[in-house]
């Protein structure tokens, strides 16, 4: 599947700002120093990302630097002490970063920060690789063709020279794929890749990242059997894991329309056959898995699907087959994150309602695997936290939503609804997780199902349904004044509740806080003194049996609740 690219302009030359100018300069002048001083001749070149940036018109606060015949810490070391005794400018301290060629640093590189400019000081050079390793067997000073080929794409192997105040394309293909639109190898892609497989990932991630087409060579290269292979077993999960991080959030400092797309990344993550090498879960738990997954090409579906619902309004997509609330879509517009963990979480479809048991046999979503053990993605950015919240949500709680359902009917429509609104696998804020996001990505998961992206009379008009289904849920929770509730304190705290049913504070006081809360469903206009006269009433008349609650819960360290928020073993107690 190919997108229509929308090529950027690039400058003819690189603007510098006022604190890049002075730093070229001092780099400029240090240099000279060197060579009258100590008979050192070294040249300064601003390489990779900085140098694609400035020529597509964005500034970037990173800078690395790349010496010829010269390591960075002793260069970085004197002139940190010539700035300091020449020129009278403080810099930060000078940190070593040794070489880990399993976070892509092969050299040692020397770290500090000038005009508030990070800076990154390494030397040129040239590598060779061991056939199943990719840590380099041989690291040398290199020339900056050798340089510039030993990178991933050549986009990212253009220089700005520092003292000509001019770029240069060593491989002269870096400077017109930049302007056309091409990822390419600088080297022939299998070479490439088999130097460093995580280079495969890395293509895919800056084609999805600027609109930009993959060559067919690379494209072969990608499907290679071998690389797929050296792919799975020779890169750090940790390193996939942030790749993908990358594709998924939103990169807003792009003026053309370009930027992020999580979309294109998963889709070309499909079209090249990578999907089971970068969304892998271990052989151990794939074995006691409920099920296998399903065909990665849902994943495609369920980011189509996702991207047009965010996208209403943009000529570049395919339209829902009915807008949506756009309550619903609020949080995205205001957390940059949870766009990011909704397009991963609907990458992960194929494994959608798949569970397996750890050895204490307590079931997990096999989504959680994939994140701590296939990606070691941990809790970055609330992943761990909020996506298998997002699937249990909408695969238990939210499903076939409609008012119509009798849970929504007692105790009240208000109480049911607000409740269902708390639970904190649809709404727990400081888990990544808000209960238009939970609302939403449900609706996807149930397009999904319905059909994904067949269009046929029957298909449109269930997803119509569906759509409006989750429309008119949304509009009744704005209609009762529920948005907001998700949030909301409750009118008395525990040492309230403890002082006025006189008993000492335990498990059973979180059981009575949460009939306080639906007594605030219930009663919106009520305030602090209604809600105490009415526990009050409730105990003294033994609807609210404190007693009882206090036998029923004695010897546990918290009460087990519902959907609702009451302990089920305690519900008998606190029936009105």
């Amino acid at each position: 599947m190919s997108l229509k690219r929308l090529a950027p302009e690039i400058r003819q030359q690189i603007h510098l700002t006022d604190a890049e100018d002075q730093l070229c300069t001092l780099l400029d002048e240090f240099t000279h120093h060197l060579e009258k001083e100590q008979d050192i001749r070294t040249t300064c070149r601003i390489s990779g990302g900085w140098v694609r940036d400035k020529l597509l018109g964005q500034d970037s606060n990173d800078i690395d630097i790349c010496l010829s015949d010269m390591m960075g810490v002793p260069f970085v070391e004197q002139f940190v002490a010539y700035l300091s005794d020449n020129k009278r400018i403080p810099v930060n301290k000078v940190a070593k970063i040794e070489s880990n060629p399993d976070q892509s640093k092969h050299l040692e590189t020397a770290r500090t920060t000038l005009f508030d400019i990070e800076l990154d000081f390494v030397n040129l050079r040239s590598e060779a690789y061991a056939e199943h390793s990719r840590i380099p067997t041989e690291v040398k000073f290199g020339t900056p063709l050798e340089d510039a080929l030993r990178r991933d794409i050549t986009i990212n192997s253009l220089f700005y020279n520092v003292h000509t105040r001019s770029v240069e394309d060593f491989t002269e293909k870096g400077l017109d794929d930049l302007r056309n639109g091409v990822v390419r190898t600088p080297l022939p892609p299998l070479e490439t890749f088999r130097d460093d497989p995580l280079r495969v990932i890395r293509c895919i991630r800056f084609a999805s990242r600027f609109g930009f087409e993959m060559t067919p060579e690379l494209r072969d290269a990608a499907r290679d059997d071998s690389i797929q292979e050296a792919l799975t077993s020779k890169i750090s999960r940790e390193r996939i894991g942030e790749e993908l991080d990358k594709m998924m959030k939103s990169d807003l400092s792009y003026d053309f329309p370009l930027g992020v797309q999580p979309l294109r990344a998963v889709q070309l993550i499909n079209e090249l056959s990578l999907y089971h090498c970068i969304f892998h879960v271990p052989d151990n738990i794939l074995a006691v898995a409920s099920s296998t997954p399903t065909s990665p090409e849902t994943s495609t579906i369920a980011c189509t699907i996702l991207d047009n619902i965010l996208s209403i309004g943009s000529p570049s997509t395919s339209q829902p087959v009915a807008p949506v609330h756009p309550t619903l879509l609020s949080h995205v517009s205001r957390d940059p994150g949870t766009k990011a963990r909704l397009f991963l979480a609907a990458s992960f479809f194929p494994f959608y309602g798949i569970t397996y048991k750890d050895r204490k046999q307590r079931e997990h979503y096999l989504i959680e695997a994939v994140i701590r053990e296939g990606l070691k993605l941990g809790n970055k950015n609330y992943y761990l936290d909020a996506i298998p919240a997002l699937y249990g949500a909408a695969s238990e709680l939210i499903v076939g939503l409609s008012l119509n359902q009798d849970r929504f009917k007692n105790p009240s429509e208000r109480v049911s609804l607000g409740l269902l609104l708390r639970n904190p696998k649809i709404h727990k804020s400081h888990s990544g997780t808000h209960w238009t996001s939970s609302l939403l990505f449900s609706l996807v998961c149930e397009l999904v199902r319905l059909g994904g992206l067949i269009h046929t009379s029957c298909v449109d008009e269930a997803a119509k349904e569906c759509v409006e289904r989750y429309n008119t849920f949304t509009t009744r929770i704005g209609e009762l004044g529920l948005s907001d509730i998700v949030d909301a304190k409750h009118l008395l705290d525990g040492n309230e509740v403890t002082n006025l049913v006189e008993s000492k504070p335990g498990p059973w006081t979180r059981i009575v806080l949460d009939k306080v809360f639906e007594w605030q469903l219930e009663h919106p206009e009520g305030d602090k003194a209604a809600c105490a006269s009415w526990l009050k009433e409730e105990c003294s008349s033994g609807r609210i049996d404190v007693q009882a609650l206090i036998e029923s819960t004695s010897g546990s360290k918290r009460a087990q609740t519902n959907e609702g928020g009451t302990s089920k073993r305690a519900k008998r107690q606190t029936q009105p």
